[in-house]
C-alpha cells in the first residue's frame, strides 16, 4: 500500500493536542520494547498487532500513518493489516487527543441518567466545540489543546450512571453539578 493510499484513509491530522505527545520516533526504546512484545508469538508474528498498537498509543498518544507503516514493517505485513485494527477498535486514536482525554459512556442507563447533558457540560466547561467531531474522528479537541471529549459504549458499571474516563482515571456517578470540580482535578497547567 503507497503512503498516499494510507494517507487518504487514516486521517492522522494535527489537532491542538499534538503539543502534549512526542511526535512519531523510531528509538531504541520503542524497537526494544516491540521485539519484546514480538518474541511472544513466535509462530505468527501477525497476533503482535494489538500489542505493538498499544504500545504506540501509550508512547505517541494516538497511531499515525507513519506508526501504522512501521508495525507493518516490523511484522513483515501488508499496512492494511495494521490500519484494520486500528480503525476497527474505538479505544485506539488516530489524532491526538488533548493532554486530558474525556471518554462519556452513552450506551442506555448512561444515557437515561443524563450522560449526553453530561457530555455538554463538560464541554463548555473546557470550551470544545462538540461539533468538529466527527465518524471518522469521534475526538472533539479544546482549541488550547488540554481537553479532548468523546462519546465510549459501555464502560461496564450501569449501576452508577453516569460514568466516565478521564485519560485512565474511572469516574462514577458524575454528575452535571460535579463535572466542574471533577475536571479541577486535571488542570490545564501544571502547578
Amino acid at each position: 500500500m503507497s503512503q498516499d493510499i494510507l494517507d487518504s484513509q487514516v486521517a492522522s491530522l494535527t489537532t491542538p493536542g499534538n503539543k502534549h505527545f512526542p511526535k512519531f520516533e523510531i528509538s531504541p526504546e520503542l524497537i526494544e520494547a516491540a521485539d519484546d512484545r514480538i518474541s511472544h508469538y513466535p509462530v505468527r508474528k501477525l497476533s503482535a498487532v494489538l500489542p505493538l498498537v498499544h504500545i504506540v498509543q501509550h508512547k505517541f498518544g494516538y497511531v499515525c500513518n507513519e506508526a501504522i507503516e512501521w508495525i507493518a514493517e516490523k511484522l513483515e505485513i501488508e499496512p492494511i493489516k495494521v490500519e484494520s485494527v486500528v480503525t476497527f477498535y474505538p479505544g485506539f486514536r488516530q489524532h491526538a487527543p488533548g493532554k486530558y482525554h474525556i471518554r462519556v459512556c452513552r450506551t442506555l442507563s448512561c444515557a437515561l441518567a443524563g450522560s449526553y447533558e453530561l457530555m455538554d457540560t463538560f464541554c463548555e466547561i473546557a470550551g470544545i466545540d462538540a461539533s468538529t467531531a466527527t465518524h471518522e474522528n469521534p475526538i472533539a479537541v479544546s482549541p488550547c489543546g488540554n481537553y479532548s471529549i468523546e462519546f465510549a459504549e459501555c464502560l461496564a458499571s450501569c449501576g452508577s450512571a453516569p460514568v466516565c474516563l478521564i485519560n485512565d482515571d474511572f469516574h462514577e456517578n458524575v454528575t452535571c453539578s460535579k463535572a466542574k470540580d471533577l475536571l479541577a482535578q486535571y488542570p490545564a497547567q501544571e502547578k
